[in-house]
């Protein structure tokens, strides 16, 4: 499969402002149920020069016990040298950005869908967009994102400075995505059928992809899931003797750039968990085991799928292969389990901003109704489903 998009629109358009959707959200009274404590890190914010831009993330931890009605999302990109870089945040609620020559500060809104309950995190795409022509010493700019929320009870943890880089150095950059498990699914249908509750299966979904300009020469996944919920077998991993530590490994899958893995994993959460309750301590860990020469030559067959489906179970090593950016290589995620219940069905289990990032930076980024900011982009996708020989590239 391959997403093709247009290059960028004039980055001047982004100046403009909008009709100011986002004002100061002040301090109103809190409706009943919605105080929490929201916390904020980054990962994914280096970039080789070798490829044309870059996924990185903005993850909101909610760290209380409460909704919050609103959240909004600030990203700050005032020293970054527009003519090599650009930046900008990606949500399902509106953007706002001012600045007087070029952009410089991102307003986002979270949409309702997008916002994290208790114990749960979203992660919000920063597109890094490389504009750089022939650049072949390292560059490195300050960014500050931030969240505000009227119902957060400690900004203490709402604010973080990261670095954005680019760098000459080529090679691998694997970035792993894993979205918090929400819903039970049918296995034969994979179909949504509601809130998950105790018993039921879901499906861990999760993306792992090459944001650098080498291809990976092998490759290490590693599953863990919260106490409470197993991994039904899955052939050609290495399963542990609790059920909650899963190890997917092909030493010689050539992983290419621009390459996404998508690998949906059958779960089941035990019967007699008390519910409602949000289990956390899933998290999902990639690792190459080495990078092929800039000059190797892939075959479209050896290429196809990794091993993970083969009736083999191989010991797992640890790598000594360091690829570009490894903030990136890990995601935590959370499997909330709803008390018993009545419920109807839903659509396909892809979640918000995380489903079209399928497509990776080729991701339509539109600034208060004013720009459409788009990256050239080519990525292939493979579909490893357990057991499963075929292939959807």
């Amino acid at each position: 499969m391959i997403f093709r998009t247009r290059r960028a629109a004039s980055l001047a358009t982004a100046a403009l402002l909008a009709s100011g959707v986002f004002t100061a959200l002040g301090a109103p009274a809190h409706a009943a149920g919605t105080e929490t404590d929201l916390a904020l890190t980054a990962a994914g914010t280096r970039l080789t020069t070798g490829v044309e831009g870059k996924v990185a993330w903005a993850k909101i931890a909610n760290q209380g016990e409460g909704t919050p009605s609103k959240v909004l999302v600030k990203v700050d990109v005032s020293k970054v040298d527009e003519s090599k870089l650009f930046v900008v945040p990606i949500t399902d609620g509106d953007c706002d950005v001012t600045g007087d020559s070029k952009p410089e500060l991102f307003v986002c809104a979270l949409d309702e869908d997008e916002i994290p309950g208790p114990d749960e995190t979203t992660e919000v795409p920063i597109v890094l967009l490389n504009l750089a022509k022939g650049v072949t010493e390292p560059y490195s700019a300050p960014v500050t994102i931030s969240i505000e929320s009227p119902d957060d009870t400690d900004d203490s943890n709402n604010s973080i400075d990261v670095n954005v880089e680019l760098t000459p150095e080529s090679g691998v950059d694997l970035g792993v995505l894993v979205p918090d498990v929400k819903t039970r699914i049918d296995l034969d249908t994979f179909k949504d059928e509601g809130p998950l509750r105790p018993g039921d299966t879901a499906v861990v979904y999760s993306e792992v992809i090459n944001q650098g300009d080498r291809t990976a020469k092998g490759l290490k996944l590693t599953y863990q899931l919260p106490k409470g919920v197993a991994f039904l077998p899955i052939e050609g991993c290495d399963l542990s003797a609790d059920e909650r530590t899963l190890v997917c490994e092909d030493k010689t899958f050539p992983f290419e750039s621009n390459m996404i893995l998508i690998l949906p994993l059958p779960v089941v959460v035990d019967e007699g968990l008390e519910a409602p309750a949000t289990l956390k301590g899933g998290s999902l860990e990639a690792t190459a085991f080495g990078v092929l020469p800039a000059d190797a030559r892939v075959s479209q067959q050896s290429a196809t799928k990794p091993a993970f489906a083969k009736a083999e179970v191989r010991e797992a090593e640890e790598s000594d292969f360091v690829d570009l950016d490894p903030s990136d290589n890990k995601d935590d995620f959370a499997v909330v389990v709803a008390a018993h219940s009545g419920g109807g069905g839903g659509g396909l289990p892809v979640t918000g901003v995380q489903a079209s990032l399928i497509g990776g930076v080729g991701a339509a980024v539109v600034l208060a109704g004013v720009a459409m900011f788009l990256v050239a982009r080519r990525r292939r996708v493979v579909l490893v489903a357990p057991g499963d020989e075929k292939t959807n590239a």
